[in-house]
Formats: structure tokens, sequence, C-alpha cells
């Protein structure tokens, strides 16, 4: 892919913002910025803490999913393992905390993978997805306002799953290209040993 050497003649600067709504998880922010050519405009989005994903490798072959009920849509969802981080807390910290919470399991071996801006347009929330293998199960340490069911798929079942629309998560489909090539040996990782 070619990109230019610079983007300066692209970036939008910050003239005066607001924040409407200050909620306890999520913000909103409603910026005046001047545009490229010299004019303003508008730019209202959330402000998000961020969040962690993780892409649990069981030993048979099969990933770990969730199945949980999302207010926002009325729909129960199909994901991997996900939540969001604490203020100032490492991405691979969270990664271990929601596998473990939510699932029960704790892994041998963690690899990072990548990041994934969810909603560009209109939030600044970031997602680190994470792969997780050498998985050993225990007990689930669900918050107490936390519903969620534990399920496993073959990679080919979420694949098929994914184009028949019945998986529909933006972070899950993303997670699932990742599976795809990691799982294929076209991406590689760097996995690293469980330090805690």
């Amino acid at each position: 892919m070619t990109r230019p050497t610079t983007d300066t003649h692209l970036v939008e600067t910050l003239v005066t913002s607001e924040a409407p709504y200050e909620g306890s998880f999520l913000k909103i922010r409603r910026d005046t910025v001047s545009l490229p050519n010299g004019n303003t405009a508008t730019r209202e989005y959330v402000v998000h803490p961020g969040a962690v994903v993780v892409i649990p490798l069981l030993d048979d072959g099969r990933v770990l999913l969730e199945r949980q009920f999302r207010y926002p849509i009325g729909r129960v969802m199909t994901e991997f393992p996900a939540g969001k981080l604490d203020p100032g807390e490492d991405p691979l910290v969270c990664g271990k905390r929601e596998l473990l919470e939510e699932t029960g399991y704790t892994a041998d071996q963690w690899a990072h993978a990548g990041a994934l801006h969810l909603a560009i347009a209109y939030s600044t929330e970031i997602i680190h997805i994470f792969f997780a293998r050498g998985l050993r199960a225990g007990p689930r340490q669900l918050d107490q306002d936390e519903f969620l069911d534990v399920i496993s798929a073959d990679p080919a079942e979420l694949l098929a799953a994914c184009s028949k629309g019945e998986v529909t998560d933006a972070k899950t489909l993303t997670c699932v290209l990742w599976m795809q090539n990691v799982l294929s040996g076209a991406w590689q990782l760097d996995w690293q040993d469980n330090a805690g």
C-alpha cells in the first residue's frame, strides 16, 4: 500500500471543546475543529477507556467464545471474551483478568496481535487483540451483574457462522480475520510464556 510522505493536508485541529455528558463509563465530547481548508466543523464523539479482546485457543483446535445479551441492540451476541481497561491498566493484565473472570480459564502463553479502532467516526475506543493458548479450566469469577454462557467452536464453524450473519460483533469479526491468518501460518505471533 502506497502512502504519501505526509498527511498534514488531512489533519483537523482543535479550536474549542466541551463535555455535554460525563458518565461513570463513557463521556461525550463536542469539539469545534479547524478543517484543512480553513473552515470549521463540529465533531461529536464518545470517549472510551479502551478494551481488550482475547482469542483463546483450546488444545483440541477449538476456540472459546461467549454468548451474552447486549442491551443497546437487544440481542444475545456471540463474541470472543473481552472487557474494558481500568485506568492505567496494562492491556495484557486486563486480558488475563477478563479471560479468567468470564470463562474461568488461564493460559500458559499469550501473544499480542494488534489493535482495533472500533468506531473511528464517533469513538476513541481502541481494543487490544490478544491470543491465549495452553488453556487450563477453572471456576469463573463473573461480576454480580454479568450473565453469559461460555461455548466453544471449531474455527470452521465460527467462520461459517460469520458468513451466515450469525456473528455480527465487529471485534469478533476482526478477531476471526486474525484467527484465520494465524492458524494458516500467514501471520506470525510472538508468543510469550505467562509471567503471572
